[in-house]
């Protein structure tokens, strides 16, 4: 077979004196034209005086490349007939994947539907706060403080609890605003609010064990607790959120009660006081637990927040969570749980395996950002907000949404609920406000059984002076 010259004019990518030396590049360059095919077994290179000619090289940098490619074995050297392409031996055909074999509980996990993405901002999507009203001067200031001189505590974390004063500010804030009843050794801070689920789920229950959840009730929780093996025991929610008496007649075995007493998810009800006793008696009696998950009761519109559920409890059966992701900004991932004095230890031999520490510096802002009194001025801006924009937003509600259902703004939080007509598939609903540019979830997504359809409205982040276009062009991707 005759053997094809090189020519000297093939594109070679431009020789930098600034990305290593110049033989290994002129070699890189030759190596990948014969491993694509650009150069073809058998084809014969020219003279290293011709190549470093065209390229402008001195001809020992050329020498000096060949000499790699020969190293390599990509190249040969013919007396008499200079050096040519190598005959490369064909590679085998790719290998057939093979089944990564996964955890059976993976296996379950990954056949949990998913749920549909909703990314923080998305118009109407839940809960999502309004962060252009945010004190951005202000938490880079504290920042930019604590970096110039970061102690040891923030370099070197040792506390799996978290940083000791923000775990004081917290408790001082708990006790003065929800009557939270704890001391700040009862405070353990996690990575936001789902961290906190899995951390009690792994503390808590065994494989089997019934636990009782409201539905609809957050979908983050499900994922949880079949991750555990738990058994996922649902109690329909009502007018004024979770019953206990139904939950200890449909599920007797029961030994876990997780709820959202100050603003039930999705469904945006509150629990009344004789219900919340009823639930702590619950837990004693049966030597029970109740996870408390407060996400969003620092914003109550019909009046000041709600005493926690927490602070009803005189045996300690109560876990209450809370986040910063709403009252400050998402992507802070801090949170907080209050735990019975007798769960501390195991729950930082828990936290210890998941992540050993949070992150200290945002920890230290967060507490330097509350010492100061910027955290309690903030939230009173936002709680003025979110009113404003709740009865704004019930006002487009009435003019747009009426024929299609009945809105509840809901007493706290930054969500209301669109209850729709009787015999409307809210699945299908959804689906047409997704098409037009709207995240807004079913109720159907987050229940357990089939219920009154509904969809889930998010305006927290949704300025006044767009509510009513929005809410317009919600009527009439229903319609």
């Amino acid at each position: 077979m005759p053997r094809t010259a090189f020519d000297p004019t093939l594109a070679l990518p431009p020789l930098g004196r600034d990305s290593g030396s110049l033989p290994q590049q002129l070699a890189a360059a030759l190596r990948q034209a014969i491993l694509d095919g650009t150069l073809a077994a058998g084809s014969r290179l020219p003279s290293t005086r011709r190549l470093a000619a065209h390229l402008g090289l001195g001809r020992n940098s050329v020498l000096a490349a060949f000499e790699l490619l020969l190293a390599d074995g990509l190249v040969e050297a013919h007396s008499g007939s200079g050096t040519v392409v190598a005959r490369l031996p064909s590679p085998a055909p790719p290998p057939r994947p093979l089944a990564r074999p996964l955890s059976k509980r993976m296996d379950m996990l990954m056949a949990l539907q998913a749920p549909r993405g909703r990314g923080w901002g998305e118009t109407l999507a839940p809960g999502t706060p309004e962060l252009a009203h945010f004190p951005f001067a202000e938490w880079s200031r504290l920042l930019a403080r604590r970096w110039r001189r970061p102690g040891r505590e923030l370099l070197v974390p040792e506390n799996a609890a978290g940083y000791p004063p923000l775990r004081a500010a917290i408790a001082e804030w708990l006790g003065r605003s929800r009557a939270v009843r704890c001391s700040p050794e009862q405070v353990l801070i996690v990575s936001g609010s789902q961290q906190a689920l899995d951390l009690a789920a792994r503390v808590l229950l065994d494989p089997g064990d019934a636990v009782m959840v409201e539905d609809p009730c957050y979908q983050g929780l499900k994922g949880v607790l079949r991750a555990v093996g738990a058994a996922v025991a649902p109690v329909p929610v009502d007018e004024s959120g979770f019953d206990e008496a139904q939950g200890e007649r449909l599920w007797p075995q029961a030994r876990l009660a997780w709820v959202t007493p100050s603003h039930q998810y999705p469904s945006g009800v509150t629990m009344p006081l004789a219900r919340r006793l009823a639930l702590v008696e619950w837990a004693a009696r049966h030597q029970g637990w109740i996870v408390e998950d407060d996400y969003d009761g620092e914003f109550r519109h019909a009046g000041p927040p709600l005493a926690a559920l927490q602070g009803l409890d005189r045996e300690q059966r109560t876990i209450h969570l809370g986040t910063f992701s709403k009252s400050m900004f998402p992507g802070l991932r801090l949170g907080w749980m209050v735990l019975p004095e007798d769960l501390m230890a195991p729950f930082m031999a828990a936290r210890r395996l998941a992540d050993m520490a949070p992150p200290s510096l945002t920890q230290a802002a967060m507490a330097d950002f509350m010492a100061e009194g910027l955290f309690a001025r903030h939230l009173k801006r936002m709680r003025a907000l979110y009113a404003a924009r709740r009865s704004a937003f019930a006002e487009a509600c009435a003019r747009h949404l009426g024929p299609f259902g009945i809105l509840r703004a809901g007493e706290a939080g930054l969500h209301s609920v669109l209850w729709l007509n009787e015999g409307t598939d809210d699945r299908t609903a959804a689906a047409k406000a997704q098409a037009a540019g709207l995240s807004v979830p079913a109720l159907s997504e987050y229940r357990f059984h089939p219920g009154p359809p509904g969809l889930v409205l998010g305006w927290g982040n949704l300025p006044e002076d767009r509510m009513d276009a929005v809410v317009r062009r919600l009527a009439y991707s229903l319609r």
